[in-house]
């Protein structure tokens, strides 16, 4: 009988991390730290599957191994043995699918950053249709999008916005914010007629996106005498004066010079704690990313990239087609995508990552093996 701790060398540490979320979710004081709750009631979805996987893995090898012994005595376990290689085989791939390394934040909400650049009012009225564009996806699958930073144009585009991104209670494990965000990190591309062009020419401007896990307060510890907090009074539109009050906040992160701000509340109290939210989400991303420059080789992967400036993806108005240039992916939907219909492109990202972290993950017990 194939032994599923030997096809499968972490199902034991799953089964014991299960084991371990279990007795934490049972015990009744949990449920008065809600963010600890929500995180334990997420990891328990995410591993729950798992381990139903690997116990129906057990239970058809042991059926498998059964019914070859009997085959050589009745003919019809031959064509029952035949059934279970098939059925064990399709379990196995799923298995192989979801015990592959994972990124620890996968199963985080998210804070989206979407920043215009070069093209002007033409780049953040397109910065304005890339976050229309995630909202409606968002609604679709049982998110909510709620806007922590937000610097608007006078034509109704967004020099810079950052929306925390949540996740509903009833959203699949596979489809957590950051999970599925983290892939549009990067320089996007527009290529159309801008609303300020007279003579109808296309135009190619570009907005950046940047995608970080929504860390909660206890998961990250910052030391408040590497901050320096100053107040200002909110502007709108233009550099208007839309408060008479010092309610916006700037925070600086002295160690790193990480400066992040929020102006979009009326009290000071409310901006300051969405300001240390983008900045716990901004020291766990800066943390990643020297993490992953420094393995860079060990880490290669198709999807994701360390460098902020890589142009990804293009939308091309004029041929109603998208296109994301890590994976060669290509479609003239483009109106529906930017309607929210991202779902096939998510899956065709996810599909790239997941081949990419098999493949790493094949070759470091190939080295390991080897060594």
């Amino acid at each position: 009988m194939p032994d599923p701790a030997g096809s499968f060398p972490h199902a034991e540490q799953v089964r014991a991390e299960l084991t371990e979320v279990e007795a934490e979710l049972a015990r009744p004081e949990l449920h008065s730290d809600v963010s600890r709750a929500r995180r334990m009631g997420r990891r328990h979805a995410e591993l729950a599957p798992v381990v139903r996987a690997l116990d129906e893995y057990e239970a058809l090898s042991g059926d498998l191994a059964t019914a070859q012994e009997l085959a050589g005595e009745d003919v019809s376990f031959a064509a029952e043995a035949e059934e279970l290689t098939e059925r064990l085989a399709a379990l196995t791939d799923q298995l192989t699918r979801m015990l592959a390394p994972r990124d620890p934040h996968d199963s985080a909400d998210a804070l989206l950053e979407i920043k215009s650049g070069e093209g002007g009012e033409e780049s953040a009225l397109f910065a304005g249709d890339l976050l229309k564009m995630y909202t409606r996806y968002g609604e679709r699958i049982g998110w909510s999008v709620q806007v922590l930073d937000d610097q608007p144009t006078d034509l109704g585009g967004h020099k810079s916005v950052t929306v925390a991104v949540q996740a509903g209670s009833g959203v699949a494990p596979e489809l957590m914010p950051y999970g599925v965000l983290k892939f549009e990190g990067g320089v996007h591309r527009v290529q159309r007629v801008p609303v300020t062009e007279s003579q109808g020419r296309i135009h190619t401007s570009a907005a950046g996106v940047l995608v970080m896990p929504d860390v909660e307060a206890d998961e990250l510890t910052i030391n408040d005498d590497d901050l320096r907090i100053d107040v200002f009074r909110a502007s709108g539109p233009g550099g208007q004066g839309v408060n008479t009050t010092d309610s916006a906040v700037r925070i600086t992160h002295l160690p790193t010079g990480t400066v992040v701000s929020c102006q979009n509340q009326r009290s000071q109290l409310q901006n300051k704690d969405h300001a240390m939210r983008m900045l716990r989400a901004r020291l766990v991303a800066l943390a990643e990313e020297e993490e992953a420059r420094s393995a860079a080789e060990a880490r290669r992967s198709q999807v994701r990239t360390v460098d902020r400036s890589e142009r990804i993806r293009t939308y091309n108005f004029p041929e109603n087609r998208i296109a994301d240039h890590r994976i060669g992916y290509k479609a003239h939907n483009l109106d529906a995508v930017l309607n929210g219909r991202l779902d096939e492109l998510v899956a065709a990202l996810a599909e790239a990552d997941l081949h990419a972290r098999l493949e790493a993950a094949g070759e470091q017990s190939a080295a390991r093996v080897d060594g």
